[in-house]
């Protein structure tokens, strides 16, 4: 391994997410420990470790200031924080039950990432004005219902499968397709929101972003060299991932994200004239857009990701789809 940065780690030339994790092939013998320390570590955070942003990229004056933008940014930032800090501690378990080194250093190191967005999301709210001796507090009460509703039935089901039953292909599988697979299209809109209004915000998103391409695709690898060797894992993979889609279908996810995108259209309109025609995809300005047609293209980012990775672990992309009524 030299000391150069591989480019999907590069912070000019890695792709976006969403291309990222579509197109993109590693396995866990190409992200060990000296990848981490010199693509990620000097490569991807530097200049960045800090924060998540170059001390050149501000916050903007307006976002601070009390509003609905500013309090859309503390929902998603504060949420995404402590979705990451249980994160951290759920990975704990997979480095422990990681079958050789190289899935063990690669846990390892996805550990140090989940915990770093955990403390850039939290802290880029003291930048945001937030009280800094509070923060942790504060957070919590913020977000109990939706840690409560949303977070605790995914930790459950993925304890249950990675700690108690010692499932490690299993928890992989939870983590990388349900947890991740579903998430990460988020953090793409994140990224594609909140770049014209705030370059640190921006930059923040677009690292973590960049974390996450890493972890979906090398996670896909682990799977599916696990089902080339262990064919009849297959059937107990679909029904895992079956299993999570259901759960994900049951969470109520979709009013907390809605209730913070409602928050955004009204600080989008406060402040219009900085956002101007910037599109958030192809030929539709952000300006154009509403809660809900930002959280259906959410959606169908995760749909055209799946469908991807799927293709890619040579599994039958019908297993992530929802059940009709009644079935």
């Amino acid at each position: 391994m030299t000391g150069s940065v591989a480019p999907e780690a590069d912070w000019d030339k890695a792709p976006g997410l969403l291309d990222g994790a579509k197109e993109l092939t590693l396995g866990p013998d190409d992200c060990d420990l000296a990848y981490w320390f010199t693509s990620v570590a000097q490569g991807t955070l530097r200049d960045r470790g800090a924060t998540g942003h170059h001390e050149n990229a501000t916050v903007p004056d307006f976002l601070k200031a009390p509003g609905p933008l500013r309090d859309a940014l503390v929902l998603e930032f504060g949420f995404r924080g402590l979705s990451e800090e249980i994160a951290t501690r759920l990975l704990g378990h997979y480095v422990a039950l990681a079958p050789g080194v190289p899935e063990m250093e690669f846990y390892a190191t996805q550990l140090i990432d989940e915990a770093r967005h955990a403390r850039v999301f939290r802290n880029h709210l003291v930048e945001l004005g937030h009280p800094a001796e509070t923060l942790l507090k504060d957070i919590d009460e913020m977000a109990a219902d939706y840690r409560a509703r949303v977070l605790d039935p995914v930790v459950d089901f993925t304890l249950d499968i990675v700690r108690d039953q010692g499932d490690f292909a299993g928890g992989v599988a939870v983590f990388a397709i349900v947890i991740e697979g579903v998430l990460a299209p988020a953090a793409e809109l994140s990224e594609r929101k909140w770049t014209p209004l705030s370059p640190a915000t921006g930059e923040i998103s677009r690292g973590t972003a960049i974390d996450e391409i890493r972890h979906l695709t090398v996670a896909s690898t682990i799977l599916r060299d696990h089902v080339v060797a262990h064919p009849e894992y297959r059937p107990r993979l679909m029904e895992i991932l079956r299993a999570g889609v259901k759960l994900w279908d049951e969470i109520p996810d979709r009013e907390f994200v809605i209730h913070r995108e409602e928050l955004f259209q009204k600080g989008m309109a406060d402040h219009a004239d900085k956002i101007g025609d910037y599109e958030i995809w192809p030929g539709v300005r952000m300006l154009d857009t509403t809660p809900e047609q930002r959280y259906d293209m959410a959606e169908r980012w995760t749909d055209e990701m799946a469908e991807s990775r799927m293709a890619y672990m040579g599994l039958p992309v019908e297993v992530l789809s929802s059940p009709e009524p009644g079935a």
